[in-house]
């Protein structure tokens, strides 16, 4: 079932595209709402709440956030210390949520519910509970929820009559999704009955009320109803009719009910507030052909009021207050057969209300205020007409509504209050069961998009329809990158694109792969073994994931850091630790960064780091790296395998270097030195291994540059937990247990993952319970490490291993060959 829905979600994607690009055009902020739910999020619009085990609040649209509004109250008082992120669905949710919650520390899109893409952010975030508001359950973010253990409770639940009978549809996919939810909060005992008719366990389901009615961002006092009444030219009245979230099929009524009503209320207005703020015209247009005047709300705040006889409300977020200065109130989507529209808003004025027959989407509440006569019921225009007048005609019975509606509302208040209260107590019993206390994230338990589509593509999981039908996908992508890669390329060789070039000796290091191939410690050796010939050499580093933005940020002065881990992005940052002497730049355009570098440190000798894609800049040694244990990636282009480009492209290098060659499959080495004579006959081939150096403890390595830590040998025979976030996490437990090390247990997360403190928590704890002497772990993961699990004492010492390349067969050439090609340009 998992599967066909997988399906069918991208090819409604993929088919509504069109109408995508439309809205794109018409509907301002579309573009933006697409591109999160994408998961591309503005630029730290996610700092404040993403793994920091944040309250995630999920509401589709206007309505939900409506209820969210006193939820997120409660949720800050209840929980003062954890941040709180919301997240929508539609351009209306965005607006009226930014506009309306003040306590939310981020609000965003919520991610498109495709395969590995929700998974992706969810993962990325971490939350500490996700809360769907009323029945926003999405199978595939669910999915991951379960995987990563994040629990779910479902606030302010809502079942209508038609999702009970859709849901049942979906079988195993609705067993999951109800599985995954810890409690289950409804509204009424109907819904709480419907619930559990679609598998919800009875002791998990629990009525709190409805959190609309605790809603206060609808509170207007006097002045500011005045205020509206005046700004939408409604000052001269004797009695305002007001039609909100109105569909097509019932303007036409509402027009009818109002010419009823002027005939004995000459002075009467009327505001309509289309659901739909792309129909205003057509609405405007209705008005007029009845023969009243008209204007709209944006109209009004642009020019001075002309008291016309109708204005159409055509903003976002404004119906709640709006619905203040109505005395007759009709709440549309009842008329036709929709299912209504939340009637508390208008009753949380106080107002007398009118509704049509079709309400099943709010059921209980409706039926609560029509038990009491605090809501009429109309079938038709002609009904309407006939209520709408008498309530105009009759006052008294209009006050006598009123007062029972604000009395139905006092008597409901409290839903958000106990709401807080029950996910305190779900929270602190489910952090305290023991399978949570000691869980660990690990991959070896969950994956996330990039985890999952290295294992694709290396076709570790290919059984099944979906993912061939993914991977012939990604096949035909890989071809349209592989003719824009050699476009671009044969532009700089025949000077349709001009290469710049730098007055000082210029070193390219890189990959034609995708992942680890040792690129940063075959840098660090590089420079410190130039600097040692007597050369100025500084390192220029692309900042990848780096904070800082800019043209030229200099990570160190070979003296002294000026930047931490975050700010110049993890590889520039350990290449800056290890390098005295050798100042270490970052800059997305390296000419211009090798301009400073050679202005302000008088740099004779430039290393690329990971530039061998980085065609821009003229360079005079090429030096391309290759994993002896990943050889090639898997032969493919991204994005169906893990080149960046075609492995003919070998012909470029100068030199090709094997990194790992002890680590190395039989025939591995064999095989690329065969490949790369196919291609380059005249490359170099030189062999290198990655040696530990040192094992430094993790509050010494944040303090100081190219410490000495201690002896390997110290490590043989402990019983050590291995802790890695990197692309070949299984040659870094290799080289430990060549060291005689023994893993007690090896923790694996996705490449570049930040650490959590929550995270670190978890690990130390497992590592206690499984007797472990030392927790290791590389300097990729220390620099993503948040610096208080360094301050804090533990009981268990965690270790960084720092290696270092050493070069073996064809070093004596490499040697020679960069001696004789510095003196050549340099002249030393």
């Amino acid at each position: 079932m998992q599967l066909l829905y997988n399906i069918a979600a991208i090819i409604i994607v993929i088919l509504i595209i069109p109408m995508f690009m439309v809205r794109s055009v018409r509907e301002k902020g579309f573009v933006e709402r697409i591109r999160q739910s994408l998961g591309f999020f503005p630029e730290h619009a996610l700092d404040k709440v993403e793994k920091k085990d944040c309250i995630w609040v999920h509401a589709a649209s206007v309505g939900e956030i409506v209820a969210t509004s006193p939820l997120i109250k409660e949720f800050r008082k209840e929980f003062p210390k954890s941040p709180i992120l919301v997240s929508v669905v539609t351009t209306s949710g965005y607006e009226m949520a930014n506009r309306i919650i003040k306590d939310a520390d981020a609000i965003i899109y919520f991610p498109l519910d495709l395969p590995w893409l929700a998974g992706h952010v969810l993962r990325r975030i971490r939350p500490r509970v996700f809360l769907p508001v009323e029945t926003e359950l999405w199978p595939n973010f669910l999915r991951t929820a379960r995987k990563i253990h994040v629990p779910v409770m479902m606030v302010n639940g809502r079942i209508s009559d038609k999702s009970v009978k859709q849901y049942k549809h979906l079988h195993s996919l609705l067993r999951n999704m109800i599985g995954t939810v810890k409690l289950f909060a409804m509204q009424s005992p109907i819904d709480a009955e419907y619930i559990m008719r679609l598998g919800a366990p009875q002791e998990l389901v629990t009525v709190t009320g409805n959190t609309k009615f605790d809603q206060t961002y609808t509170d207007v006092s006097p002045e500011e109803k005045q205020k509206i009444i005046e700004e939408m030219g409604l000052s001269k009245n004797d009695g305002i009719f007001l039609a909100g979230s109105t569909h097509r099929g019932e303007e036409e009524a509402v027009l009818q009910a109002f010419k009823a009503v002027r005939e004995t209320h000459p002075h009467a207005r009327l505001v309509i507030a289309p659901r739909e703020l792309l129909r205003t015209m057509e609405v405007v247009h209705l008005c007029r052909k009845a023969g009243f005047s008209v204007t709209t709300r944006t109209k009004l705040q642009n020019e001075a009021p002309q008291d016309e006889d109708i204005v159409i409300l055509d903003t976002i977020g404004e119906l709640g207050k709006v619905y203040s200065i109505g005395d007759v109130v009709f709440v549309g989507g009842s008329l036709v057969p929709h299912g209504g529209h939340n009637i508390l808003e208008p009753a949380a004025h106080g107002k007398a209300i009118i509704v049509g027959s079709h309400m099943f989407n709010f059921k209980d509440t409706y039926a609560l205020f029509k038990n009491r006569d605090a809501c009429l019921t109309v079938k038709n225009g002609e009904e309407l007409a006939k209520q709408v007048t008498r309530l105009f005609d009759e006052p008294e019975h209009r006050h006598r509504m009123e007062e029972e509606t604000r009395a139905i509302v006092r008597e409901n208040k409290g839903a958000s209050r106990k709401s807080a209260i029950l996910l305190h107590q779900m929270l602190e019993s489910y952090e305290s069961s023991p399978e949570n206390r000691h869980h660990v994230r690990s991959t070896q338990k969950i994956t996330n998009f990039q985890t999952y589509f290295i294992d694709l593509v290396h076709s570790k999981e290919v059984d099944g329809l979906f993912p061939h039908l993914i991977m012939g996908i990604l096949y035909i992508f890989s071809l349209i990158y592989g003719l824009l890669v050699n476009i671009k390329l044969a532009g700089y060789k025949y000077g349709i694109f001009q290469k710049q070039k730098l007055d000082c000796f210029v070193i390219s290091l890189g990959n034609v792969t995708v992942g680890g191939t040792g690129k940063t410690p075959t840098a660090q050796r590089l420079a410190r073994d130039i600097r040692d010939m007597g050369y100025r050499v500084v390192i220029l580093n692309r900042g990848y994931r780096a904070k800082w933005h800019g043209e030229v940020g200099i990570v160190s002065d070979g003296k002294r850091l000026h930047m931490d881990a975050a700010e110049a992005g993890d590889e520039a940052y350990m290449l800056a630790k290890h390098l005295p002497e050798v100042p270490v730049l970052i800059g997305a355009e390296r000419a211009k960064t090798g301009r400073y570098a050679m202005e302000h440190f008088g740099a004779e000798v430039a290393i690329l780091d990971d530039g061998y894609q980085h065609w821009q800049l003229e360079r005079d040694l090429d030096i391309l790296l290759v994993d002896a244990v990943n050889v090639f990636g898997n032969g493919y282009i991204l994005p169906r395998g893990t080149l960046r480009e075609p492995i003919s492209h070998i012909s470029r290098a100068d030199i090709c270097l094997m990194t790992k060659v002890d680590q190395a499959a039989a025939g591995s080495c064999d095989y690329i030195r065969e490949t790369v004579h196919r291609y380059n006959p005249e490359a170099r081939i030189v062999e290198s291994i990655h040696q530990p150096r040192c094992f430094i403890p993790l509050t010494e390595w944040y303090v100081n540059i190219a410490s000495q830590g201690i002896d390997i040998a110290q490590m043989r025979g402990k019983r050590i937990m291995a802790v890695s976030a990197i692309g070949n996490p299984a040659s870094f437990e290799q080289t430990l247990s060549d060291l005689g090390a023994v893993i007690i247990e090896s923790l694996r997360y996705p490449d570049h993952h930040d650490y959590a403190m929550s995270e670190m928590t978890d690990i130390f704890q497992q590592a206690e319970n499984a007797g472990a002497e030392a927790i290791v772990i590389t300097e990729k993961d220390a620099v993503k490490i948040p610096a208080d699990v360094a301050r804090e004492k533990w009981s268990i010492p965690i270790y960084v291993i720092c290696v270092e390349v050493n070069f073996q067969k064809g070093s004596e050439g490499l040697a020679d060959l960069l001696k004789k090609r510095l003196a050549e340009r340099l002249g030393h």
